[in-house]
Order: C-alpha cells, then structure tokens, then sequence
C-alpha cells in the first residue's frame, strides 16, 4: 500500500508539471512571437526537465520549490495581458454599439447595417436609430451552424410594433488578419465586443453568402421580460459597459451564449446552468426545456424554424425581415 502511494505521489507530480508547461507553452504559443516566444518555450521546457531531475534526484523541496516560481512568474507575466480597445480591427467589428436611454426612448448608436456582397465584403455603413420601448414586442433567437451541430452562435432579435428589428450578436473582436480559434478564446487572445445590426446585415450574411444553417425560434416571454433583457443588454451586460471597459471573449465562459444567460438570470436568478449552454447548438433543446420556445419533437421543430432558404429568396423586393418570417 505504501509503494502504490509512493508511486501515485510521483505520477501526480510528473502530470502537474507537465500539465503546468502545457498550459503555459500554449500561452506564450498564443502571446508570443518571433524570438521572444522560442527563448520563452525554451526556458519553459529547461524549468520542467530540472523540477523533473530534481525530484527523482531526492532533491523534491527543491523540484516543488522550482514548480512554484515557476507558477508565479508565469502567473504574473499572464495578469499583465488585459484587454485594449485601439487595436488595428476588421472593419465588421471596428464598432460596437452604444446605447442612450430617455425616458421610453432608446438612441443606438454605431449599428452595423453593412451591404455585403461576398462572404468577407462589403459596403461598411453604420448607423443610428431610435427605438420606443413601448413598442418593443417582440424577442426572437438566431442560431447559426457554420460547422458542428453542437456548436452555433447565438444571435438575440429584438422585434417592434413599428416594424424595427435590431440584432445583438456577442462576438469575438478580430483584429486584421486575425482568425478565430477555439483554443485561442482560452487564452485571452481575442477582445469582445457586443455587435448591434439590421437582419438584412447580420442574418442575411450568414443566410446567403456563408450559407450557414440559420433558424430563427421566436421566444415566448411576457412583455415586461422582453424589455428587461432589451435594457440588460444596453445597460447590464454589454453595450455602456463594454464602451467603458473591454473585456476578453472566453470560449467557455463568455461567450455568445453565456453572455445571454447572464442577462437572463438577471430577469429570473434561479435560472439553471446546463451544458448545453456550452454545446450552444442544443441550446433549442434548453429553451423547450424550459418552456419558452414551442414545445413540438426537435427533428420538426428545427426543421420550421430553418431559414436559410428563405434567406436566399431575398431579391429586395420585400423586407428581409418579413421573408425570414413568412410574413
């Protein structure tokens, strides 16, 4: 029993200096370049070769002690990464939207309302509109699967009794040239930026020129909470925040997704976290769950809520919105 201790002890050891120096190679992979991140990787695989030697050598105080600096060094240098706003950004996220409120009047700012023409073209156009909460009406959720069933981004369509629609989408704030990775989003390598746009922008790009599969579920919540989580994004969350502060998108824990649940629990606290808040493609199934998109078999309900090909009908001839909608 003694030896098998022993040596579950030095198995232990062995995984968290390795898992230590994995983790902190992918840092500096991801931080780093040129000849600072291959003297940075070089010392990082010297450190983990002389803690090795030194505790199979007897010398284990000081192999523990070596792990430790170690950590705090990689630690501090890691806290001094923070987040910055004057980068050098593509042009579909060198904005995000800021929000005024006046009474029942809403004033956004910076919306994306960009003419594309290809998947990464476009003629850009920002602009500024005004919403009267009290025709605020309506909360419909965009899902968009590039890939992987499992995994979609969430997009959050607000709908008004005047026929405006604005659309907020949490995304990743590339600078350019840059490409989004998921292990990249672990890393503190992408900023993030709350995106505010027309659909005949934001969907239309994902509907007929990334030719995604985009479904639209609208959400079945009462008036008062669709103009909670309207001001929970403008004023909680996302929009003056983030113009104040910027902040780093997480691809586990701030994300598209869980961005929305954040704002949601600030309407119902007891709100439960699921994993599907993660696999966001399920995310469907969450909301059927709890009662707020209809209740009908997945295969059915996906299959009506699928708009993508609706999308590729548009010829401007009737508003996007309306087409999406069957309307």
């Amino acid at each position: 029993m003694i030896r098998l201790l022993h040596v579950l002890g030095h198995v232990l050891v062995v995984a968290l200096i390795l898992a230590g120096t994995g983790w902190a190679a992918t840092a500096v992979w991801l931080q780093l370049s040129g000849p600072v991140r291959l003297i940075a990787l070089a010392l990082l695989g010297l450190t983990a070769l002389a803690a090795l030697g030194l505790w199979f050598g007897d010398h284990r105080g000081l192999g523990l002690a070596l792990v430790g600096l170690a950590a705090v060094t990689v630690g501090g240098w890691y806290q001094t990464i923070t987040p910055r706003q004057d980068r050098d950004w593509e042009i579909d996220v060198a904005r995000g939207v800021t929000a005024r409120i006046a009474g029942e009047r809403v004033t956004l700012s910076d919306i994306r309302d960009f003419d594309w023409t290809s998947e990464t073209e476009a003629t850009p156009r920002w602009i500024t509109r005004e919403y009267d909460l009290s025709k605020l009406d309506r909360l419909d959720m965009i899902t968009s699967v590039w890939s992987r069933p499992d995994i979609a981004h969430l997009l959050v369509s607000f709908g008004f009794s005047d026929g405006q629609q604005v659309v907020f989408s949490v995304e990743i704030r590339r600078e350019k040239g840059e490409k989004f990775n998921e292990i990249g989003g672990f890393f503190r390598q992408f900023e993030q930026v709350l995106i505010a746009a027309t659909e005949e922008d934001i969907v239309k790009l994902r509907t007929n020129y990334r030719k995604e599969q985009v479904r639209l579920y609208p959400v079945d919540l009462t008036p008062a909470q669709i103009r909670g989580m309207f001001l929970s994004y403008l004023a909680l969350a996302l929009a003056q925040e983030l113009e104040q502060e910027p902040r780093f998108y997480n691809t586990l824990t701030s994300n598209c997704t869980t961005a929305v649940w954040r704002l949601a629990r600030s309407l119902k606290p007891d709100l439960p976290i699921d994993r599907r808040l993660v696999l966001s493609g399920r995310l469907p199934d969450y909301l059927t769950d709890l009662g707020v998109i209809a209740a009908a078999p997945a295969a059915e309900r996906d299959a009506a809520a699928l708009i993508t090909p609706l999308g590729q009908r548009f010829d401007g001839t009737k508003p996007f919105s309306d087409l999406i909608r069957g309307r």
